[in-house]
C-alpha cells in the first residue's frame, strides 16, 4: 500500500530548496486554502458615478470558516479596500445596480433591496437619485418606455407603471391563481322540468330568479369597468412577468411541478439533538421533469395567447427563459431548449399581438451547450445579438428580430466566454481565449462587427467590469501561480495599478511554478493539454515514479495560464514534486476551453476517450521521464473519481494506484440536468449508462484503491460509493479500503 499512502497526501519533511522558504509544504497547511492564499474579490460592482468600486472579500489570513465581507476602494493609486457595514450597503445598493436605460441615455431605472430607483441626471450632467417605491412587498424587472415617461415594473406577479411627471402608481394586471368563478350550470332533463314547475307556479322564485340575473348584470357591469382578471390554474406556478416598455403587454412564464417523482433524501448522522435527520434530496436522471410555458398577455383585454416554444408544442420540458425587450418596445427574446437537450431555438416575440419569429435555431445530435449559451440581448439599432456553437466554437452573431440578415461578429478556432454592451451602445464587451486557449482576455469590437480592440495584456485570465464612462476598468486579474488580484486599467494603456493584496505573507515566501503547459499525444492522435510538475521544476530529485490529477465537473477548463479552481490540489502537486513525482493535469476529452467536439467527445460513453486520455499521459510518462506504469498513480474527485475507478477497473496495466474522492460509480444514480445530456435517459439508452459506469466494471480491480467520501454529499451521493464497496466484497476483491467523512 507505500504507493496508494502516497498517493493519499502523506507528507514529510521539505528538502533544502524548500527549507529556505520557511514555508511549511505540508497537507495540513495546504488544508487551509483561502486562509493561506487568499479570497478573490468577487460581486465586483463600479457606482453609477464611477467614484467607487465595491466588492466582497476578506484581507489575507482571515480564518478559513470566515464569509465574504462587503469592501469598497476609490479606484486610484495608492487607496486601500476598507470594509462597509451592511446598512452601508443597503443605502448604496441602488447606486451599484443596473437597468434599462431611457433612448436619451438620461434615466436609468434600478431595483434595489425590494424597491424601485431612477437614476437620473441633471441639466449639469450631475447624477442623481430618485426612489419610486418604498413597499414591503417585492418590486422587481423595471423597464422604461421609450418615451422616458413612464417606468414600468412587477409587484407580486402584476404589473404596475409610474407616471414619472404626476407620480401616480397605476396597476395594469389582475393575475390570480386558480380557476375563474363560473355561474351555476342550468338544469337539465327532469331536474329543468321541475324548477320549471317552481318558476311558474311561485312568485316567491321569480322574484329570486330576477335578484340573481341583476346580481349578475351588475358584476358584469363592474368587470367591464375594473381590470381583466388573468386567471392560472392552480397546478401551475407564476415563474416570471415581463413588461413590454412600450406598456402594451407582458410575457408571463409558467411552470408545472413534475408529478410523481421520487427524491433521493441524505441522511445526516451528526446533528444538535443527538437524533439522525433526513436532507431532502434531488431526483435521479430520467425522472419526471418540471414543464414551462410562456404566454403573451395583451394589457387591454386580459387575454393570454399561449406561444409555441417548440415547433410543434406550447411547453417545454427543457425550460424556456424571457430575455430582453428591445429599447422601442416591440419586440422580446425568448430562450428555449428541448427537453432531450439536442435542440435550441432563439424567438422574438411582439408586443403587438404575441407573434413569433425563429431567429437561430441549433441541433447538436449530442447535446447543446458551450461557454456563454444562454447570452443574448437587443443592440440599440434593435438587431438581435446571440452566442452560438453553430461552428464549432462559441461565437457572437447578430441577426434582424425576424432572422433575417444574420451576420457573424466573431469567428475563428477560439471561444467567446462572455458578452456585454458597452455602456454607450457602440460596442460588445467580449472576454474570448482568442490568443490561447490558455489565457482569459477582455475585447471590444463595434457592433456591427470589424476589428476587435484587445483591452488587457499579460498572459494570465482576466474578469473585467468596466467603469460608467467606459475608459477605466477594474480586473480581476491571476497567472498560474499567483492568486487572483482586484486591479485598476484604463483602456488603450497596457499598465494596471494593483489594489487588493489578498495572499498571506506566509504564501508569498514560497517559490510557487508557473507549470508547464504540455501537449501529450493522444491515443488518436490528437494532442491533448496537460500541467506538468516535474521534481527539478521545485529542486527535487525524480524518484521514478508519476501521479495523475483528473480534474472535477467533466465540462471544466483547469490546463491554463491563471490560478486554478483547484487551489489545494495546485500546492499539493508542488509537494509531490518535492518527494520526487512527475505530476500530469490533464484537460482531457469532455473539459471546457476547446470547442464543441472537444467537449462533446464523452457523448454516450463517459470513460471512453476521456479515460483515453489519461491513458495517454501514463505512455507520456513512461516515454518521456521513464515511468513504469506500475509507478503511476491517479486521483481525483467527483468526475476525477469516477475516471479514477474507471482507471483502475479498466486500464489497470498503465496504473499502480488510486485514490477516488466523492466518485460518482452509477451514472443511473445522478442528477437529470447533467447525466441526461451526456448519456440520453437511462431508460431509453441502457448501453450509455452500462458502458459508463464503474460498477459494472469493478471485477477489473487488481491495484490498490482508495475510496474516500463524505456521508451528507448531496451532489454526488453516499449511496454511490456503498454499493460500489457493496460490490467489491461481493467480488471477494481486496487491497481497497474506505475512508468516510
Amino acid at each position: 500500500m507505500r504507493r496508494l499512502l502516497a498517493l493519499a497526501l502523506i507528507a514529510t519533511a521539505p528538502l533544502a530548496a524548500q527549507q529556505q522558504s520557511t514555508f511549511d509544504l505540508s497537507v495540513r497547511n495546504i488544508m487551509r486554502g483561502p486562509e493561506l492564499y487568499g479570497r478573490e474579490p468577487a460581486q465586483v460592482r463600479w457606482t453609477a458615478d464611477g467614484q467607487w468600486v465595491y466588492f466582497r472579500w476578506l484581507p489575507p489570513g482571515t480564518s478559513w470558516e470566515a464569509q465574504l465581507k462587503p469592501y469598497r476602494i476609490a479606484p486610484r493609486a495608492g487607496a486601500q479596500p476598507e470594509m462597509v457595514s451592511d446598512a452601508h450597503m443597503d443605502s448604496v445598493a441602488p447606486w451599484l445596480a443596473t437597468g434599462p436605460r431611457s433612448r436619451d441615455g438620461r434615466l436609468r431605472v434600478v431595483a434595489a433591496n425590494g424597491d424601485i430607483w431612477l437614476q437620473q441626471r441633471d441639466q449639469q450632467q450631475r447624477l442623481m437619485l430618485r426612489r419610486v417605491t418604498q413597499t414591503t412587498a417585492n418590486e422587481s424587472a423595471p423597464r422604461i418606455a421609450p418615451d422616458g415617461r413612464t417606468l414600468y415594473f412587477v409587484r407580486d406577479n402584476n404589473a404596475f407603471a409610474f407616471d414619472l411627471a404626476s407620480g401616480l402608481t397605476r396597476q395594469l394586471t389582475d393575475i390570480r391563481s386558480g380557476n375563474a368563478p363560473r355561474d351555476p350550470e342550468a338544469p337539465r332533463g327532469q331536474r329543468a322540468a321541475v324548477a320549471e314547475q317552481q318558476k311558474v307556479l311561485l312568485e316567491y322564485v321569480r322574484e329570486q330568479l330576477r335578484a340573481d340575473s341583476i346580481r349578475r348584470a351588475d358584476r358584469r357591469d363592474a368587470e367591464s369597468r375594473a381590470l381583466p382578471v388573468v386567471w392560472i390554474p392552480q397546478a401551475e406556478r407564476i415563474s416570471g412577468l415581463s413588461i413590454s416598455p412600450d406598456g402594451r403587454s407582458a410575457l408571463i412564464s409558467t411552470f408545472t411541478p413534475a408529478q410523481g417523482t421520487k427524491g433521493s433524501d441524505v441522511p445526516d448522522y451528526i446533528t444538535v439533538d443527538g437524533y439522525p435527520r433526513m436532507i431532502p434530496g434531488r431526483t435521479k436522471v430520467g425522472d419526471a421533469q418540471s414543464t414551462t410555458k410562456v404566454g403573451h398577455l395583451d394589457f387591454a383585454t386580459g387575454k393570454v395567447t399561449w406561444l409555441k416554444l417548440t415547433p410543434d408544442s406550447t411547453s417545454a420540458a427543457g425550460g424556456a427563459q424571457i430575455g430582453e425587450w428591445s429599447a422601442d418596445g416591440r419586440h422580446a427574446i425568448l430562450f428555449v431548449t428541448s427537453a432531450d437537450f439536442k435542440h435550441r431555438w432563439i424567438w422574438t416575440v411582439t408586443s403587438e399581438n404575441g407573434s413569433t419569429a425563429l431567429v437561430d435555431a441549433l441541433r447538436d445530435e449530442a447535446w447543446v451547450n458551450g461557454p456563454c449559451f444562454n447570452c443574448n440581448g437587443f443592440t440599440p439599432d434593435g438587431r438581435v445579438w446571440f452566442v452560438s456553437e453553430r461552428t464549432g466554437y462559441s461565437h457572437l452573431y447578430a441577426a434582424r428580430p425576424d432572422g433575417s440578415d444574420k451576420t457573424a461578429i466573431t469567428s475563428g478556432r477560439w471561444e467567446v466566454l462572455e458578452v456585454s454592451l458597452s455602456e454607450d451602445g457602440r460596442s460588445f464587451e467580449l472576454s474570448t481565449s482568442e490568443p490561447s486557449p490558455f489565457t482569459r482576455q477582455a475585447y471590444r469590437v463595434p457592433i456591427a462587427g470589424g476589428p476587435r480592440t484587445r483591452i488587457t495584456a499579460g498572459d494570465g485570465g482576466h474578469s473585467v467590469s468596466y467603469a460608467p464612462d467606459g475608459q477605466r476598468y477594474v480586473t480581476v486579474y491571476s497567472e498560474a501561480n499567483t492568486p487572483p488580484e482586484l486591479y485598476l486599467g484604463r483602456v488603450g494603456q497596457a499598465a494596471t495599478t494593483k489594489l487588493t493584496t489578498s495572499t498571506t505573507e506566509e504564501f508569498r515566501r514560497h517559490a510557487w511554478i508557473k507549470p508547464e503547459i504540455v501537449m501529450i499525444p493522444g491515443e488518436d492522435g490528437t494532442p491533448v493539454p496537460a500541467r506538468i510538475y516535474r521534481p527539478q521544476d521545485v529542486g527535487a530529485q525524480p524518484n521514478g515514479a508519476g501521479v495523475i490529477f483528473v480534474h472535477g465537473a467533466g465540462y471544466l477548463h483547469n490546463v491554463h495560464n491563471w490560478w486554478s479552481s483547484y487551489a489545494r490540489e495546485y500546492m499539493f502537486h508542488h509537494l509531490l514534486a518535492t518527494k520526487g513525482y512527475t505530476v500530469l493535469d490533464i484537460d482531457y476529452r469532455g473539459s471546457a476551453g476547446y470547442g464543441r467536439d472537444w467537449r462533446t467527445a464523452i457523448y454516450r460513453h463517459m470513460g471512453g476517450w476521456d479515460l483515453n486520455d489519461h491513458v495517454s499521459g501514463s505512455k507520456y510518462l513512461a516515454a518521456n521521464f521513464g515511468i513504469n506504469p506500475e509507478r503511476v498513480g491517479i486521483y481525483g474527485g467527483s468526475y476525477g473519481g469516477f475516471i479514477t475507478l474507471m482507471a483502475l477497473f479498466n486500464k489497470s496495466e498503465h496504473f499502480g494506484a488510486g485514490a477516488a474522492l466523492r466518485s460518482v460509480t452509477d451514472w443511473a444514480h445522478y442528477n437529470h440536468g447533467y447525466t441526461g445530456r451526456i448519456l440520453n435517459l437511462p431508460q431509453d439508452d441502457t448501453l450509455s449508462y452500462r458502458r459508463s459506469s464503474p460498477i459494472f466494471f469493478a471485477e477489473g480491480l487488481n491495484d490498490p484503491l482508495l475510496i474516500a467520501h463524505g456521508m451528507i454529499d448531496t451532489n454526488v451521493q453516499f449511496q454511490d460509493v456503498v454499493q460500489l464497496a457493496q460490490r467489491l466484497i461481493e467480488l471477494g476483491k481486496e487491497g481497497w479500503e474506505m475512508a468516510v467523512y
